[in-house]
């Protein structure tokens, strides 16, 4: 029964990204959003949405399948990442070109990849692509970019969806030039009992596999990296939200476990620091034992575990984070904005936090998290912070628009902040609205 309920959940969770032309389509409204066509979504004063590409409900046309990240080449040119679908290797790159009132162009770079996700420009100047199981480089410039795919960081983890979980290769580049690489977990709990050490650990994530973790590969120079890792941090369930400061603070945003309640448990929000566990299996929010490691609870209170810096709220699902340093948005100078691609009430939003000096959210005396239909909802719970959210009307609204599902976040040379919403297909421009 229990591995029935399993199969059940996987599919459940799959299913919007797995058949993406049965949800409900995006409307455009008749006044331009900085010269793109508007989409009904709802933003803070001063700000709209634009469709750059994607189905809506007068052309349902899908060029990119499942977009994810973005990494803006030139004014005019974005590289997009596109898992294809969550199965074989349909994944690609695509490179788009376009411009306020102009037609866009859209051109595979590469194809037949295996569930890309992160992109990046590298300290050597080409692009750097995460699969499911390796980073890999080319030169998006190169009349034949695919004939340079050249692998950087082979032998990740090959955590296949149906089997496990958190297949997805995130990774930044540290000032050192040092590659960061996320491993996810390949379970929800490690709650099987054949997965747990002699000493009653968890061998996912204290075993060999180094799952649950982050890794560092040295920068050797001249575009190499060693190909042995160390392990910086462990007990991290799945860190595609994943950014470094420019005082050099790294910031993990967790997913956290699938609780079948709708308000537990917290996401998290986590300043990593070298050899440090942040809990997965054995915790949940601050210092509560999760349901199968009652054993553990003494250990989550102590201080060998790493407390969240603040908690985010239940089933957000962060993809993305990045702070803003654009022109265009004065307001958002400086603060952490977050792709929430949770589809509970709570997801579904870009979120901003006012930070510190450090780019960590300050947190309130009295945080409050959205929740569509419900307004703000309090934590209850410390520490915490109150989000400004960017999108606060893009719950599902039949004949409108799906509840968004916001993954990867840029932000133009412009200031304008672009985003991509993977079940819906969609490249989004957020921009002044004039």
């Amino acid at each position: 029964m229990q591995s029935l309920r399993a199969c059940v959940l996987i599919v459940l969770c799959l299913w919007p990204a797995a058949t993406p032309f049965a949800r409900e389509r995006h409307a455009v409204e008749g006044v331009p959003c900085g010269g793109y066509p508007r989409l009904a979504i709802g933003t803070l004063r001063g700000m709209c949405a634009g469709l750059v590409l994607g189905p809506t409900t007068a052309d349902g046309s899908r060029p990119i399948r499942l977009p994810r990240s973005l990494l803006q080449l030139d004014a005019k040119t974005w590289l997009i990442t596109d898992l294809g679908a969550w199965e074989g290797a349909r994944g690609a790159v695509w490179r788009l070109r376009t411009g306020p009132g102009a037609a866009v162009a859209v051109e595979r770079v590469l194809d037949g990849l295996h569930l890309p996700h992160a992109i990046a420009r590298g300290p050597d100047g080409l692009v750097y692509v995460g699969e499911m199981s390796r980073i890999l480089r080319f030169d998006p410039e190169a009349d034949d970019p695919g004939a340079g795919v050249e692998t950087v960081i082979g032998g990740l983890p090959d955590n296949r969806l149906h089997a496990h979980r958190h297949p997805l290769s995130k990774f930044v580049f540290l000032p050192n030039g040092d590659l960061l690489v996320n491993v996810g977990a390949p379970s929800d709990q490690c709650a099987d009992a054949a997965a747990r050490t002699a000493s009653g650990l968890c061998a996912e994530s204290e075993g060999e596999v180094d799952a649950a973790s982050l890794r560092v590969y040295r920068y050797r120079g001249e575009g190499r990296w060693s190909p042995d890792h160390e392990v910086l941090a462990r007990g991290l369930r799945n860190s595609l939200a994943l950014a470094v400061h420019p005082s050099g603070t790294v910031l993990q945003a967790e997913n956290s476990y699938d609780f079948d309640s709708r308000w537990s448990p917290f996401e998290e929000l986590n300043v990593i620091e070298p050899g440090r566990h942040y809990g997965w299996p054995y915790c949940y929010d601050a210092d509560a034992a999760a349901p199968v490691w009652p054993e553990r609870t003494e250990w989550c209170r102590s201080a060998a575990h790493t407390a969240p810096a603040v908690l985010l709220p239940p089933h957000a699902a962060p993809l993305d984070m990045l702070w803003y340093e654009g022109a265009m948005f004065p307001a958002l100078k400086g603060r952490l904005l977050m792709s929430w691609h949770g589809h509970r009430s709570v997801g579904g939003r870009i979120a901003s936090f006012a930070v510190d000096a450090r780019g960590v959210p300050v947190p309130d005396a009295n945080p409050r998290f959205p929740a569509y239909g419900l307004g703000f909802r309090s934590y209850g719970v410390a520490p915490a912070a109150t989000p400004v959210v960017l999108t606060p009307g893009w719950g599902l609204a039949p004949g409108l628009r799906p509840q968004g599902s916001p993954v990867g976040l840029a932000v133009a040379g412009d200031g304008a902040i672009w985003a991509t919403d993977d079940r819906a297909g969609l490249v989004i421009r957020f921009a002044k609205d004039d």
